[in-house]
């Protein structure tokens, strides 16, 4: 059973597909093309990442750096928007403006990694100017950075927890009585951790618990999708868009 929805950003009839970055699984990670991707397979949820270029402009970019996935090399943070405007993912796709991806997709909702602590204040801003606060949840592995996002958004931003906050939800479903942040909606964790499983039915129950919905990431085997679906949760993040999407269809529940 699902959790209230506490953010109109969780309002969704039944579990969640995520397309993390869009659906990675084919090298084409973070670009408008595998956003439309997913798109026309029907998912209304996307994951992507943020980094800030040199002059303050919000790309939708995993790494620090440019070097893994386009034909160029860098970090983000030390160049201009003109230049990063230029390298090409596989070779083929160009990174795309955060911005220009609310724009294409005005139906969808977002969930966006805060990467660096640069990016943070572009993207409150950004949200505020296009009125988008039901429509991105923001997480980062970071606590403090989430919660200075919390602090200077209000709650009408959505937030899920990061490691800090997700630790005390998993020591607190062991039975260890410690007391996690209220402000989040969510927890987005992996199923298991450096071989320490993470997401449970204790995990679960203590998170639905304190209001929270459990999303898991990043989820590419249908029998592990299952599993998990099995458990409640309410969200799963994946590489394989189509794989999850079949999933939900056999269980019902794709929406």
């Amino acid at each position: 059973m699902t959790t209230r929805v506490r953010h109109p950003y969780l309002d969704h009839p039944g579990p969640i597909a995520f397309a993390h970055r869009g659906g990675a699984a084919d090298g084409l990670e973070n670009t408008a093309a595998a956003f439309r991707r997913a798109v026309g397979e029907g998912y209304r949820y996307l994951e992507t990442d943020v980094h800030a270029t040199a002059d303050g402009r919000l790309v939708a970019f995993h790494d620090a750096t440019l070097d893994r996935v386009t034909d160029t090399g860098g970090r983000i943070a030390d160049l201009p928007w003109a230049r990063v405007r230029h390298a090409r993912v596989a070779g083929r796709e160009p990174v795309p403006l955060f911005e220009e991806l609310l724009e294409e997709f005005p139906e969808a909702r977002w969930n966006v990694d805060v990467k660096a602590e640069p990016a943070l204040l572009p993207l409150l801003r950004l949200i505020e100017r296009t009125g988008a606060w039901d429509r991105i949840c923001v997480g980062s592995f970071s606590e403090a950075r989430v919660a200075r996002a919390r602090r200077l958004a209000g709650p009408r931003l959505a937030t899920s927890y990061g490691t800090r906050g997700v630790l005390a939800l998993r020591l607190r479903s062991l039975g260890v009585p410690t007391v996690p942040r209220v402000s989040a909606v969510c927890a987005q964790v992996p199923e298991a951790q450096s071989g320490v499983r993470v997401v449970d039915h204790r995990f679960v129950r203590a998170a639905h618990a304190r209001g929270l919905q459990v999303h898991v990431w990043t989820v590419n085997d249908a029998d592990r999708m299952h599993a998990l679906l099995d458990l409640g949760v309410d969200g799963i993040m994946t590489d394989r868009t189509r794989t999850l999407r079949d999933v939900l269809k056999e269980r019902g529940t794709w929406v």
